[in-house]
């Protein structure tokens, strides 16, 4: 069996929260794989304790992955602020033709189009992927499943950051299907009365108070606020209010547009022309929509850079949300050529975190030996890019630790699950699977 069909068989999805299955990147072909620990989201730490920890596995993943695809080359890259990560990392690359790439402590340097030019100086076409440019990009994590799945180990547990307003921040590995709360419990719970948890973290993640939700494999960490912090409440605005807002406010001074990093990089992305269209919905909005085709819905344009807390970014996902439904594809140009003052108008890390007013949670979140044993979870079907997979137990079975629950049609994009313990099954829905510990 050849490394793509082990780790379909393994469910493997990209773990740094798109979730992509692995198996179609690998049965491409490209001359650099680039391993992504850039990890720009403010207070999660889970690549930075993965490649501490496991920088082993993570280069073994590589150079099988390697191999599939014909690669001359790998490339971690890595924020050289992660100094153990950095020192792990290189030590296991020695006699390979692996190498690390030191980033800046920017955000979002975790951003694909960024860090393939940042690693190798190459441009993605506009609305393009990095296999386009010889390019495969994977989470750091994803590597240490692959190299799982080669030994026949499929992906039954997940690692992830509690942080923010909890006790004890810490990184943990738990089986999949595992609730938040009684991940926020190991992190010794939350210090506030009423917590908001932004899943996959304040920028890009979820925002949600459903402390029941289960992880799954793209989720990379929790950031728990209280209700009353100034980003929460602005995040749980209904959109119209969002909208109303912008459409009053906006005075276009391009600040949003200015600070974006694919406008930087030379893409043609303008948030200040997208926010137009909140005021001009009759005629148009084909137009003032190709300006959000490209953007990676990072945030920054809403949580840093507008000086009148507006919601370009918000502006702009809706924009590609119409797009989507009408069927528009980018029609825009297709040249790249960075802005002359694109180091200059990077935004430290710390600069963000002072801006979103959680510098008093910015504590390290070490690695907790040990997994959680929880007596029951909840495994949704769907826990990637793709379709969901079509449950093969039924409510009353017994399942062994690694047996596959869920299998993916033949031709079908998606990825299979499986049993993290020794279990029953204590309920089986078109959405998820139960399974309560023996």
């Amino acid at each position: 069996m050849n490394l793509v069909e082990q780790v379909k068989q393994a469910g493997v999805v990209g773990a740094g929260g798109g979730g992509f299955p692995t198996h179609v990147k690998l049965a491409a072909r490209a001359d650099t794989l680039i391993a992504n620990g850039a990890e720009c989201e403010p207070l999660l730490h889970k690549d930075a304790v993965v490649m501490e920890h496991q920088a082993a596995q993570i280069v073994q993943g590589m150079q099988l992955a390697m191999e599939a695809i014909g690669a001359r080359e790998g490339i971690v890259g890595i924020k050289a602020k992660n100094a153990h990560a950095v020192e792990a990392v290189q030590a296991a690359c020695q006699g390979t033709r692996v190498r690390v790439h030191l980033l800046g402590d920017y955000y979002p340097a975790g951003d694909e189009y960024d860090l393939v030019h940042e690693t190798t100086g190459r441009l993605i076409p506009p609305a393009g992927i990095p296999i386009q440019v010889g390019a495969i990009v994977c989470n750091v994590e994803t590597f240490t499943n692959i190299a799982a799945a080669a030994e026949g180990r499929p992906v039954t547990h997940k690692t992830l950051t509690i942080g923010g307003a909890v006790r004890a921040p810490r990184t943990l590995t738990v089986p999949l299907g595992t609730s938040l709360r009684e991940c926020i419990a190991a992190a010794g719970g939350s210090t506030v009365a009423d917590p908001v948890l932004c899943i996959g973290g304040l920028m890009m993640g979820e925002t949600t108070d459903d402390l029941d939700q289960p992880v799954i494999k793209t989720t990379t960490g929790v950031v728990v606020l209280p209700r009353d912090h100034h980003i929460i409440e602005r995040k749980l605005k209904p959109p119209p209010i969002q909208n109303a807002i912008g459409k009053s406010a906006c005075d276009q001074c391009r600040y949003c547009t200015e600070y974006c990093p694919r406008f930087l990089l030379g893409y043609a992305v303008e948030p200040h022309q997208v926010m137009r269209s909140l005021a001009f919905t009759a005629t148009g909005a084909e137009q003032w929509n190709q300006w959000a085709a490209l953007c990676c819905s990072c945030g920054l344009c809403t949580l840093y850079a507008c000086p009148e807390e507006l919601y370009p970014k918000e502006a702009c996902d809706q924009s590609k949300a119409e797009m989507k439904k009408a069927s528009l594809k980018w029609t825009g140009a297709t040249t790249v050529k960075p802005h002359p003052m694109r180091d200059g108008r990077r935004v430290p890390i710390r600069t963000l975190m002072k801006k979103l007013r959680i510098l008093q949670y910015d504590h390290s979140a070490p690695l907790q030996e040990g997994v959680l044993a929880p007596r029951r979870i909840v495994l949704p079907l769907k826990q990637g890019a793709g379709s969901a997979s079509q449950a093969l137990v039924k409510s009353g079975d017994q399942v062994s630790a690694g047996q596959l629950l869920g299998a993916i049609p033949d031709k079908v994009l998606g990825a299979v699950i499986h049993a993290p313990f020794a279990a029953s099954v204590a309920e089986v829905t078109p959405n998820h699977i139960v399974l309560t510990r023996l």
